[in-house]
């Protein structure tokens, strides 16, 4: 499998995760295979809860955002990234986490918004900057172990001032860089989590290991830590990419983060091939604030390769 197809796995991956997921957010655990109780019979991609069929949500939108700024200024710019946030902010999303819309709307400028909001509040390690990693990490992928995850730790502090979100993202990037040159992202979780910083090595250590179960976790999945590890798990413990996405939705909780997430690493793991058409087919990215825009599957698969590139 080339590197094309991992890359553009990564990014639709996430985008389908985040489009499946998105109707049963803050359900019960289960719900998706009991409504779909046999795989590939299709009709998953069924909308609800505000969302259309193949809709994707804040997650995907602010992804776009992200690949978007890094293609059309040719490098990390976090002030623009932080305005095209605002502008979208500002035009009324569907769905915006609340932490995210704050850092984003109070006035603050982009180096000291999300860092106010943090001492204020003293909660900011929610998986909003985790959900919208995926562009980032096939851009920067290219570069390097320690400049993968130094980028994710500069975009996600845009609007998550905890350093446990920044380091979640971190380990999203590493694992995105591993899967894209051929290698077993799984396999290399000790080697990465060498590089997170000392004082949260361990609380990732224990969601990210190889017994841990989305069971045993001690906050709800919408923080950066479970998310992170209910992916790695539904990765870890299915042979598939439709398998894994089941397994990550089955979780319950925040579940187009979970999924957007885990479709990110088995996209990249499996390749573009293996996500089924019936998903990609309906799929769509509206993205307020941009003139009315949409992308569907050619303009997404564009954008990875451009960013792969």
């Amino acid at each position: 499998m080339n590197r094309a197809q991992r890359s553009a796995g990564a990014v639709i991956g996430s985008a389908v995760g985040d489009a499946l997921g998105a109707p049963f957010e803050f359900g019960p655990a289960g719900v998706f295979s009991a409504r779909f109780p046999a795989p590939g019979a299709g009709g998953e991609m069924c909308g609800g809860g505000g969302w259309d069929p193949g809709e994707a949500t804040d997650d995907t939108q602010m992804a776009v955002l992200v690949g978007e700024s890094l293609l059309e200024r040719g490098e990390l710019d976090p002030p623009d990234i932080f305005a095209r946030f605002q502008r979208w902010a500002a035009s009324g999303p569907k769905d915006i986490g609340l932490q995210t819309e704050d850092v984003l709307t109070n006035g603050m400028p982009w180096d000291l918004a999300a860092g106010v909001h943090f001492q204020v509040n003293r909660r900011a390690a929610g998986n909003g900057s985790l959900m919208r990693a995926a562009t980032s990490a096939v851009r920067f992928a290219r570069d390097g172990q320690r400049a993968t995850m130094d980028a994710a730790r500069r975009i996600a502090a845009l609007t998550h001032g905890d350093r446990a979100a920044w380091e979640g993202t971190a380990v999203f990037h590493a694992l995105i860089r591993i899967t894209l040159e051929g290698a077993e992202p799984l396999g290399a979780l000790a080697d990465v989590l060498d590089l997170v910083h000392p004082d949260h090595r361990a609380r990732y250590a224990t969601v990210l290991a190889a017994d841990w179960h989305p069971d045993q976790a001690t906050e709800f999945n919408g923080a950066v830590w479970p998310c992170l590890g209910s992916a790695v798990w539904a990765l870890r413990a299915t042979g598939g990419f439709e398998e894994a996405l089941r397994a990550a939705i089955d979780l319950g909780g925040d579940t187009d983060t979970v999924a957007a997430v885990t479709g990110g690493l088995a996209g990249a793991y499996y390749g573009l091939d293996a996500i089924p058409a019936r998903w990609t087919a309906p799929l769509h990215v509206p993205l307020p604030g941009s003139g009315g825009r949409v992308l569907r599957l050619p303009q997404l698969t564009e954008l990875a390769q451009r960013l792969a590139a």
